[in-house]
C-alpha cells in the first residue's frame, strides 16, 4: 500500500469538505456533517438536500437512505481525475480515482456551481431504481432500492449459482368454496407447481427457465455503463424506466434448446414487468450497488425484481 498516495488523497478529500463547509456558511444555510459510515435515517429529519462528498460509491451509499425519493441528492467528486491525467496515453494514471458519473460537480468547480444549485438552479433529474423483494419461509423482505445494479450469485465466485427464472403474471384470486380452505386443490396450479404470492397478490410464473451459471446482473439505465457494460450488457439511456438483466457465464452446452436459451441471457425488463427467481442453491447473496451492502439467500427463497422503487431525485452535471 502506498501510504503517501493514501495520505495525499485524505488531505485532498478533507480540503474539499472544508471548502464545502465554507460555501454553505457563506450562503447562510443550516447543515450538519455526517461521516458516511455513521449516516442514519435520524439524520434525514427536516432535511431538504443531501450532499455526498467523495465519489460514485459515496453517492450510491447515500442514495440507499433516500428510499422514499422525496429528498434530492447532490454528489461532489472530492478527488477527480485531472485533465492532464485524462490525456496521458500510457497507463500511469491512478485507476482507483472515482469517475464521478453520479456527481454534479467536483472539488475544482463547486465554488462556481454549488451556489447556483443551492438557490434553485442546476439540473435535477429523476433516475429509476430497482425494487427487490425476497420471500423466505416465514418472512418477506423489501431491500433498499438499488440505483446502479444488483448482483445475485453464490457467495463463492467458484461455485455454481442455480436458480429458476421467469416473469410474474398476476392472476385472479380464486373464490373459496365451503371446506376448500383445508383442501390443497383450492390453490391454483402452474406448470411448475403452486403459484406464488408477493405482498398478498397472487402470481403465476411465465417463460420459466432453469439456470446454472455464475449469477445474474440486474441494472438500471444509470448502472448500465458500469458493471453491466463490463459484463457485456447493452447500453441504455440513463433516464430509461426499464431495467436490464444478464446471466453470467450461462451453462447451456448440453441444452436441447440452446439458441432459445441464449436469447434469454441478456434482455430488457420493461416498466411494469416483474422478474421472478427461485433460488436453488444452498447459499446465495444479493449484492446491492457493490460489495458493501448485501442480503443472504437460502435454498428455496423467492425473489421479485421490478422498477417500481421510488425514483431518486439526482442533481446531474450541466456540461
Amino acid at each position: 500500500l502506498r501510504w503517501k498516495r493514501l495520505e495525499s488523497r485524505f488531505h485532498t478529500h478533507q480540503q474539499c469538505v472544508n471548502d464545502l463547509v465554507d460555501i454553505l456558511k457563506r450562503n447562510n444555510l443550516q447543515f450538519s456533517c455526517v461521516n458516511r459510515v455513521e449516516l442514519d435515517r435520524q439524520h434525514l429529519a427536516d432535511v431538504d438536500l443531501v450532499i455526498a462528498v467523495g465519489g460514485d460509491g459515496t453517492c450510491l451509499s447515500a442514495a440507499h437512505f433516500l428510499d422514499h425519493g422525496t429528498i434530492p441528492l447532490l454528489g461532489i467528486n472530492s478527488d477527480p481525475m485531472s485533465e492532464e491525467h485524462k490525456i496521458v496515453k500510457k497507463k500511469k494514471t491512478d485507476e482507483r480515482t472515482s469517475h464521478g458519473a453520479l456527481c454534479a460537480c467536483t472539488a475544482a468547480n463547486m465554488k462556481g456551481k454549488l451556489p447556483r444549485i443551492l438557490h434553485g438552479g442546476g439540473i435535477l433529474s429523476t433516475r429509476s431504481r430497482i425494487q427487490c423483494i425476497v420471500k423466505s419461509t416465514f418472512s418477506e423482505t423489501r431491500l433498499v432500492p438499488a440505483l446502479n445494479d444488483l448482483l445475485i450469485a453464490n457467495p463463492s465466485p467458484a461455485a455454481v449459482s442455480r436458480f429458476r427464472m421467469g416473469l410474474l403474471k398476476e392472476v385472479k384470486e380464486p373464490t373459496p368454496s365451503l371446506g376448500s380452505m383445508t383442501d390443497p386443490s383450492y390453490l391454483p396450479k402452474s406448470q411448475y407447481g403452486t403459484v406464488t404470492r408477493f405482498g398478498g397478490k397472487l402470481y403465476d410464473v411465465d417463460n420459466s427457465l432453469n439456470v446454472w451459471s455464475s449469477g445474474l446482473w440486474v441494472s438500471t439505465g444509470t448502472g448500465s455503463s458500469a458493471a453491466m457494460a463490463a459484463a457485456g450488457g447493452m447500453p441504455m439511456d440513463v433516464t430509461s424506466d426499464n431495467l436490464q438483466y444478464l446471466i453470467r457465464e450461462h451453462m447451456i452446452e448440453n441444452a436441447v434448446n440452446k439458441d432459445e436459451m441464449k436469447d434469454q441471457n441478456n434482455a430488457l425488463l420493461k416498466k411494469g414487468e416483474k422478474l421472478h427467481l427461485r433460488w436453488n442453491s444452498q447459499k446465495g447473496r444479493i449484492f446491492i450497488d457493490g460489495s458493501h451492502l448485501y442480503h443472504n439467500l437460502e435454498l428455496g427463497d423467492e425473489i421479485l425484481i421490478d422498477a417500481d422503487a421510488p425514483p431518486l431525485a439526482l442533481f446531474t452535471r450541466d456540461d
